[in-house]
């Protein structure tokens, strides 16, 4: 008896040691763990507002929401800034996507919400007629930073989608700054998959006469808004004056919102094809939209960096 009794004890014993040990290894995996995410997350997060900023339309008058973001530094010197623009499905995933990479390179984001005060949903029933109606949205987005001392009013860009890519193409002419009715312009212009068949070749949307800060146009071969060769010939066929600001980029494997990384949604427009309406696939490509992430803050840090240089 005293033998079977000891043989238990120590089964027993052995059964608490290796728990003892396991609860050891789980605890020293877990403060590993911690302490990679604590590097990785290092970096402070940017100050983030929420603001209403006051526009003036034609005939009324009414407050645009935005979500503004200003990296945290030890400088004081005024910083560049860049305004998101949501597509026609509102704001989503895609405008964060990118304010997240523009504020960890030292870039504010104001991105702005054109539906709330509208009181629309989004979608192609339930938007402004033309784009043209909500470039007063951007105006004022425009001269709200430029009057911030922590933002440098001659650093000021603009990305959009879709129909926010239409607005960053319109504000790059000076048919439309005109329209503000000060010198002040944007430094950089980024539109993403803006419906290029549109441009001279429909009046109101003239590409012309550009006020000289560089664009870039990112789009996709598998885009139903345009065909393959649509953004490729808007280019060629600008004159030499504009043509030296534009670069293009275009991503044989890309849907219309290839950043939009929510599920695929299929929708109808009738801007889409050409013009002729019908189907537009919406469809995430997380590899694509990484190399498109990659290309926009690098645009913007040359543009803004060059900028410095001049002024320097």
């Amino acid at each position: 008896m005293l033998e079977r009794s000891t043989r238990s004890h120590l089964i027993e014993g052995i059964k608490m040691n290796n728990f003892i040990l396991g609860l050891f290894l789980c605890l020293f995996t877990l403060t590993n763990m911690l302490d990679a995410n604590a590097k990785v997350n290092s970096q402070p997060l940017p100050h983030t507002f929420y603001l209403n900023i006051p526009v003036q339309g034609p005939s009324s008058t009414w407050q645009l929401s935005a979500k503004y973001q200003l990296p945290r530094s030890e400088s004081s010197k005024p910083r560049p800034a860049v305004i998101i623009v949501h597509s026609t499905s509102g704001i989503d995933s895609t405008g964060q996507f990118y304010a997240k990479a523009l504020n960890k390179a030292g870039i504010a984001t104001l991105e702005v919400d054109l539906w709330g005060a509208r009181n629309l949903m989004g979608g192609s029933d339930n938007r402004p007629n033309s784009p043209q109606e909500t470039l007063p949205d951007i105006f004022s987005a425009l001269h709200y930073l430029a009057q911030r001392p922590e933002i440098d009013a001659n650093n000021i860009g603009i990305i959009g989608f879709s129909w926010g890519g239409v607005l960053s193409m319109l504000t790059a002419t000076e048919q439309y700054m005109a329209l503000t009715g000060t010198p002040l312009r944007f430094a950089a212009h980024v539109a993403h998959y803006p419906v290029c068949w549109l441009y001279n070749n429909v009046p109101g949307f003239e590409f012309t006469n550009l006020t000289g800060a560089p664009i870039l146009i990112q789009s996709g071969n598998l885009d139903a808004y345009d065909t393959p060769e649509t953004c490729p010939m808007l280019v060629s066929n600008l004159a030499t004056t504009d043509a030296q600001f534009v670069s293009l980029n275009m991503f044989k494997r890309a849907y219309h919102a290839w950043d939009r990384l929510e599920p695929k949604w299929l929708v109808t427009d009738p801007y889409s094809h050409l013009g002729q309406g019908g189907e537009v696939l919406l469809a995430p490509n997380k590899r694509i939209a990484r190399k498109s992430k990659h290309n926009v803050v690098e645009f913007f840090s040359a543009a803004f960096n060059h900028n410095d240089v001049d002024e320097d």
